[in-house]
Formats: C-alpha cells, sequence, structure tokens
C-alpha cells in the first residue's frame, strides 16, 4: 500500500474533506501488488466461485488481475465488468466480459467508503441471473459496507480496513 495511500487535502467523490486518499489502483495494477492481493483474496474466497468483477473502473483492474493470477494456480474465475450504463449496440446491456447467467459471483472494488457502488454492481449482476457469494475490496475506509452486506444476504470479506492503515473509519 506504499504507493496508494496519498495525505494533503483531498475532496472525496462524496463530497466529504479528508486528510488522505487512497489510489489503490496503484497497488492492483503494480505485478507485485496484484500477485499480493490474489494470495490474500485467495486465502478467503468461496470454492463455488466462478467469475468475479464489478463497477468499472474500480473493479476492473481488481477482478482481472485475480482472475489472471488464479489461473495460474488452476483456479479459474471468468472476469467481467459492470458498465455505468447499458450499452443500446454490439453486446447490449451493462455486463460487459464473460459473466454467463447462473454464476456465482465475487462483486469487487478497489476502495469503498460508502458502498453505493458495490451495491450497484451487485443489482446488475442480480438482474443478468447471477448470484453474488461475496463482497470484498482491496480497502474498505469508510465501515459501512458490513452492515450492508449483511442486510442483503452478502458476504463481505475486506481484505483492509482504514484502521489497518492508521485512519479511523470515514476520516
Amino acid at each position: 500500500m506504499a504507493h496508494a495511500v496519498k495525505r494533503g487535502d483531498f475532496t472525496l467523490k462524496s463530497g466529504k474533506k479528508s486528510l488522505w486518499f487512497l489510489d489503490t489502483k496503484q497497488t492492483a495494477c503494480r505485478p507485485d501488488g496484484i500477485v499480493l492481493v490474489t494470495n490474500v483474496a485467495l486465502s478467503f474466497f468461496p470454492v463455488e466461485a466462478t467469475a468475479i468483477g464489478g463497477l468499472t473502473m474500480g473493479a476492473d483492474p481488481v477482478a482481472y488481475g485475480i482472475a489472471a493470477v488464479a489461473a495460474t494456480r488452476a483456479i479459474n474465475l471468468r472476469s467481467f465488468s459492470v458498465r455505468k450504463e447499458a450499452k443500446d449496440h454490439g453486446v447490449t446491456g451493462r455486463i460487459a466480459g464473460a459473466l454467463q447467467p447462473g454464476d456465482k459471483v465475487i462483486i469487487t472494488e478497489d476502495t469503498v467508503t460508502r458502498g453505493t457502488s458495490l451495491f450497484e454492481a451487485v443489482d446488475a449482476v442480480r438482474a443478468f441471473g447471477a448470484e453474488v457469494v461475496l463482497i470484498t475490496v482491496i480497502v474498505d475506509r469508510g465501515g459501512t459496507c458490513a452492515a450492508m452486506a449483511a442486510d442483503a444476504g452478502i458476504r463481505y470479506e475486506p481484505m483492509l480496513v482504514a484502521p489497518d492503515l492508521g485512519f479511523e473509519f470515514g476520516s
């Protein structure tokens, strides 16, 4: 996470001010970073999982990287992205990639604060006809997703939480 944690004066997507920011793609987009993320993730992934993905752009490097590294270990996870808006030409809809109806899906993201992107992806995957079996993120900075996932009946496993990095939730 040495490349991902930034200190300064930041305005988050929510509009809230913060003295720290996570550019977790700096971890997910580095070979050593995605191998480490995959090692952690595979330690708790359900064996029945068949696909991994989430809302583009935050989920893309995490899902694609984990799927690629996992394949070198004979673990086959198809990857996909959930578009922010449905396409009306070519391959239509919000799902792009190898997701199939009936898949057992892991929804992922690089960093989460409120959880809205995660649950937008959950809704799109369910509408597509697949089942979400796990939600995971590299870093949960907000601390609200565990309760949201529990309310939705979905297992939630963040790889790291804000206090692991020396910060309070939501700060």
